[in-house]
Formats: C-alpha cells, structure tokens, sequence
C-alpha cells in the first residue's frame, strides 16, 4: 500500500511541474458500459493513451449509468466512469432511493464528454415517435442510462407503448429481426458498434426521427448524419444527451484521478485523431450546469478555484422532473 501511494505522489510531482509522462506505474479503473456501445469504446481508447503515460487503466464493461454510480463509490480500485448526465441529474433527486441519492450527490465531474445520441430503430411501418403507441418496445436494462431516457422521453410525450421489455441492446437487436418485438431503444454516441456490424440493408429496420415537441424541451435536438450506418440513407433527426466522466467525491485528493485528467487534457489531440470518432465532438471545457467539478481539473483548465457553490439541481432535473408529474 505504502509502495503504490509513493508511486502515485511521485506520478503526481511529475505532473504538477508539467512533465506529461508517469514514470511511476499505477493502476486504475474505468466503468463504461455495453462492449458493443460507445462507452466501452472510449474506454479502450483512454485505455491506450493512459499506457503510454504509466497509467495501468482497466476497463470494465457494465449494465449502465447507474450500475456506474455505484461502482465508482463501492469499488476503490474503479475510481472513474462513464455515465449521461440525464441519469445523473435524476438519481440526485430520486427520493425513492436514498442511498443513491446521496452518493450521487457526491459525484464530481472529472471532464464532460460528448452528446450521445437516442437511437430507436424499428421496424418500416413505425414512422414517427408516435407510432411506439401499444407496441413492443425494448428499453434497455435496468439501471441503464438507455433505460431511464426511454422512460422520461415516453412521460414527456405521453406516448405508452403497450410492453416495455427490460433487455439489453443485443438480445434486443435478435428479437427485433425475428419480429417478436416493434422496436428498441439505444443512447449511445454515434456510430455505434452494434448497428454498424449487425444490421444490414436486408433486415428492413431503419432509424424512427424523435421530433415530437414535448420532447423537444427537455432534451436538445441532434442529428444522425446520412450514411452514419451503411443501411441509413437520410439523416435522422433525434434528441441527445451529455456523456460525462464522472469519479466520487473521495477521490478529490486522490493523485490517480488529477493526474489522469493531465493526460487527457493534454493528449486529447492524439484521442481525435486515433480514436472513436465522437472524440472530435469532445469539449472538455463545456460547462455542466449544477455540477460539481474536481478543484484539481478546474486548475488544469485554468479554472478559478476555492469554495465550491453548495448543490443545486442540474437544469436537466428541472425538465425531469416537470416529466414525471
């Protein structure tokens, strides 16, 4: 133990005097999700840059973004995660689940990421959002971030679909080509794995627009460009949420997790240019609103630093919560 802090404050020397690269080895740990999602892709990539930096990150799939809450305040060794800041924002406020609530609280911000996209591919005949009406919709796991968006995007609407089967995007994808269900539910950054290797023109499935305007002001509109996906012809207009690194407030000393945040920063080119590519979406300096960030990144990003502003609600919860009434 006394050896790995000593390698840690020696990483965290280096990097406080500017030197990019850790001598010192250490290991650390990120929660991302699906292996066929964008998640788990980005952290493949943050895991090959950390590499070349004396970083030993692990990456670890998961159910989710809230199976991601948990993990980084439960699991010592996983100080990061990936999680949507819709998600976030909910489980802040959820008085259903006081222990979530709570540790959720205590979540900081390492960096925010990129808009993920909601991707609802169905069958021909479902047109527009509304046609989900008494259908058969899978809506993600539980405790993931697709699952809790789909919700809050049929309360918004008021569209009710008549099952919404609690299962993963790929179990998901075979029962939609066999037919047994209309249509599923992914939030993931395009282009995503899953779609681009599984589903071919032949499968007669296509991309359903999310346009409707109840939904429209609580989530910002995005695009899914034409040919993002060799089976999609047209653009696609939809709705998007913010991915965000995320570590527990625990950590905010922790010499692992600013100098993590050091490389990325200082490394994000060689990300947009070798990595997945929402990476050249990535804006490390978007401000989340509401949200606590680590004082330790707010110095990296020339940040003004001292007293944190006490808790108030993400503006998403705002529109979260005028969904669910």
């Amino acid at each position: 133990m006394k050896k790995y802090f000593m390698a840690a404050l020696v990483c965290l020397v280096f990097l406080a005097i500017g030197t990019q690269t850790c001598n010192a080895a250490v290991d650390m740990g990120i929660t991302t999700g699906n292996e066929k999602g964008t998640y788990y892709r980005f952290g493949l990539d943050l895991k090959h840059l950390m590499a070349q930096h004396g970083i030993r990150l692990s990456v670890y799939p998961s159910s989710g973004s809230v199976d991601n809450i948990y993990t980084v305040y439960r699991v010592p060794s996983i100080q990061l995660g990936i999680v949507q800041s819709d998600v976030l924002a909910f489980v802040a406020e959820d008085a259903s689940n006081k222990t979530l609530k709570s540790i959720a609280r205590k979540i900081r911000i390492v960096f925010p990421l990129y808009n993920e996209e909601v991707h609802i591919v169905a069958r021909k005949e479902i047109g527009q959002f509304s046609d989900l009406s008494g259908r058969r919709v899978a809506v993600g796991e539980d405790g993931s971030g697709t699952y809790l968006t789909a919700k809050l995007l049929f309360k918004a609407s008021g569209i009710k679909p008549g099952q919404m089967l609690n299962i993963g995007p790929q179990e998901a994808l075979t029962l939609l080509k066999e037919g047994k269900i209309d249509a599923m539910f992914f939030v993931a950054g395009a282009p995503v794995k899953l779609f681009s290797e599984y589903i071919t023109k032949s499968d007669n499935l296509h991309l359903v627009p999310v346009t409707n305007s109840k939904i429209l002001r609580y989530y910002p509109a995005a695009e899914i460009p034409a040919t993002t996906y060799a089976w999609q012809d047209k653009p696609v207009s939809t709705v998007a949420v913010k991915a965000v690194l995320v570590s527990y407030a625990s950590h905010g000393d922790c010499p692992d997790v600013c100098g993590f945040a050091r490389v990325l920063f200082d490394n994000l080119d060689q990300l947009v240019k070798k990595g997945h590519p929402k990476w050249k979406t990535v804006d490390l300096r978007y401000d989340i609103k509401g949200w606590k960030q680590f004082e330790c990144v707010k110095k990296i990003l020339g940040l003004p630093v001292g007293e944190q502003k006490p808790f108030k609600p993400n503006p998403v919860l705002d529109a979260i919560e005028k969904a669910l009434n």
